[in-house]
Parts: C-alpha cells; structure tokens; sequence
C-alpha cells in the first residue's frame, strides 16, 4: 500500500482529538499511549562537542510533532491522539546511550527517533529491539546498525557501504588521486567510514600511504599529521566528526600539508567551518542524504526551521523530521498502538517525504540512498553533486 505524501499524510491524520485511552486494546507490545498521548522518543547528544548536531536532529523530530498535532494528531482507529516528544541526551556515549534507551522504555514510548552517532545507536538498538520498540535513526551511518537481525532498526539515510564508496569514487574521479592518507577516530562510525573508503580506492587502484588513528576526544593532531605530511598523498580522508576534523584540518594547513581533505557527514556541517576557520576553504565533505538546497521543499523547510528555532540547520534535521512523520505514518497505518504493529507497518513504508521517496529493505536500510558532496568555497558549503 502507499502511504500518502507530507501533506495528504497531515490530512489524513487530522481530526477533533478525543479524550481517553482504551488501554486494553494497547496490545502485547506494552504501555503505548496515556490519555489522547502517544509519547515517541527522540535520543542525541544535547551535551559534550557534537551537541549542536544533536539538538538539529532533535529540533527536526520537534518541528513534524508539533505540526501534526496542530493538524489534528495521529488518528488510530476511531481516536486522534496528540504526539509528545521525549527528548534524552546520550552524552555521544555508548553507556549513555543505553541509560537513555532504558529510560524510554520505561516511560512507555512506542518508537524512537535516533539516536545521532552509530555507536550509540548500535548498543541502544538492543535494548528498543528487547522491548519490541521500532527505532528510526536519521543520521547513523555504519553499517552494523541495521546488520544485527533486528526487526526493529531503520535508518532514513545512506550506509557507510554507500557513503565510503561515494567518497572513494570521488577521490579517484573528482579529486583524480592516486594517492591516500586515511585516519580514523576509532569510533564505530569513523571507523566504519574509513574501513568502507579504504576498500573502494584500493578497488579503484589508489595507493593508501598511510593509515593512522586517533579518538574523538583529541585535540593535538600534529603527531599524526607529522607522518601524514612524510608520505606526501594527494588526498587526506577523515573519518570522525567535526568536533575533530575541525582541528585536524586547521593543524595540517598550519604543517603546510597542501593535500586535499576529504571528509564524512560527521564532519560537513557549519560548524566544521567554524572550527576549522580559513582552513576549511577547498576541503570536501560529504552527507548521507540529499542536499537541502536540492530537495523539493527545501527552502520551506529550512524557512520553518529557522522561524521556529532561531538557527540554521546543521545536517540532518530534515532526516529527524521525516522519521517522526514515518512512524505516525505506520501507526495510523496500524490502527493499533501495539508496538509490534507499529514496527510492522515501518517495515512497509513507501511514504513520500521532504527528504525523497522512503522504502526500507529487508535489513531496514534506506533503498537506493543518496550521497551529496560539498566543498567549503567562501566559508559556504557548497553542493557539487550526488550520487545514489
């Protein structure tokens, strides 16, 4: 069946809201709603040097809540129900993570928007899974996350499989290497990321001439970059985020490292930019998704955005966004609030959202997934092309 677009969607979920709960129909899958509430959860780091991408992702999830319950709620078979947004910070950190998702749990959530980074996605994922809770990541890329077996993980954007091709394929065509520096921030998505790039440029015939790894709480790259700058590559990759790369990248130019710096999502945001400051001119990056700019209601969203939050978006609010409106999708879908219903429904999504044309795969990842490159001209991010 296919699911109505943004607008249809918002319609047909509108109707008077009524009052009550019938919670013997709340089915095997748990406590789901209270009152006329259906309570969604919605994890990031709100916290620690990646918080501004946490609180994107969540001002996304914030902004489809509140216009869905504007329209009249999510209708469940002969009730409207208000959404509420519970919103936890991970802290970035696996052991947060799990706190976070526990705490959902308790609280009754049917599903869950997140979380932000891949290593806390993954251990969190376990826990949702054990509870029957459907869990719809907009920004974690490694592959591992929906790669466990779980009926119960989704992600609205591209792998690590996609994205580190995407930019391997660039290093070798748009950037015409033959030559590669790559370093890591050991966390699963870094990791991840530069593991998939180093496949495809070694695929493609590049020479990696040095594979060095750091942590995403360094702040003193020189060491590394010292015996980067020895084997002369054409191109530096790093995948981490940009909390990091900013650093890294302002350090290597200060070493006189002329290579170019070919960068993830983590890192292809405004504040990347900022931390690396005049460094950041001519490096590329790139997103797991289509660029803003490029979408079909772009430019109203980014308006909306920052009418309502005062800022601009980072990198994938619009992602968090859909997913809310993906899950009152597949509850509407499953007249029911049973949690087991619900996730049902997700993994039958064909739902046309501001970000493109939603439908998960067996595994739950995002059929033909786009990739979108910038480079930094003029301290602007500046769309070059995508691939899918």
């Amino acid at each position: 069946m296919n699911s109505p677009s943004r607008a249809a969607l918002a319609l047909s979920l509108a109707i008077l809201a009524l009052a009550g709960c019938d919670r013997s129909k709340e089915g095997a899958g748990g406590s789901a709603g209270s009152g006329n509430v259906i309570r969604i959860g919605h994890v990031a780091p709100l916290s620690g040097g990646t918080a501004h991408l946490g609180k994107d992702n969540e001002n996304g999830a914030r902004l489809a809540v509140e216009e869905i319950n504007a329209a009249g709620g999510v209708k469940v078979g002969d009730k409207a129900y208000q959404l509420e947004l519970l919103a936890e910070d991970d802290k970035g950190d696996p052991r947060e993570a799990t706190l976070a998702a526990q705490k959902l749990v308790d609280s009754g959530v049917v599903a869950v928007v997140g979380h932000l980074n891949s290593g806390c996605s993954i251990p969190a994922s376990q826990i949702y899974n054990a509870a029957g809770i459907v869990q719809v990541s907009p920004s974690s890329t490694a592959v591992k996350y929906t790669h466990q077996g779980y009926k119960s993980t989704f992600r609205i954007v591209a792998n690590d499989g996609q994205q580190g091709g995407a930019m391997g394929n660039y290093a070798v065509d748009g950037l015409k290497a033959k030559t590669v520096a790559i370093i890591d921030d050991q966390t699963q998505y870094g990791q991840g990321l530069a593991a998939e790039v180093e496949n495809r440029v070694k695929a493609r015939g590049l020479t990696v001439v040095d594979r060095e790894y750091t942590n995403d709480k360094a702040s003193d790259f020189n060491a590394i970059l010292t015996k980067v700058r020895g084997a002369h590559p054409d191109v530096i990759v790093y995948g981490g985020m940009d909390a990091t790369a900013g650093p890294l990248t302002r350090q290597a130019r200060q070493l006189g490292i002329k290579s170019d710096i070919l960068t993830g999502d983590g890192a292809c945001s405004p504040e990347y930019i900022h931390l690396a400051a005049e460094a950041a001119e001519g490096t590329i990056c790139t997103q797991a998704g289509e660029a803003v700019s490029k979408l079909a209601r772009g430019d109203q969203f980014v308006a909306r955005y920052k009418a309502r939050f005062g800022t601009d978006v980072q990198i994938y609010s619009p992602y968090s966004y859909d997913a809310v409106y993906v899950i009152a999708d597949a509850i509407h879908n499953a007249g029911s609030l049973d949690r087991a219903a619900i996730a049902a429904q997700v993994a039958k999504t064909d739902y046309n959202g501001l970000t493109g044309h939603i439908v998960f795969d067996e595994n739950g990842d995002l059929k033909a997934g786009a990739v979108s490159v910038f480079q930094v001209h003029k301290g602007q991010l500046e769309y070059l092309s995508t691939s899918r």
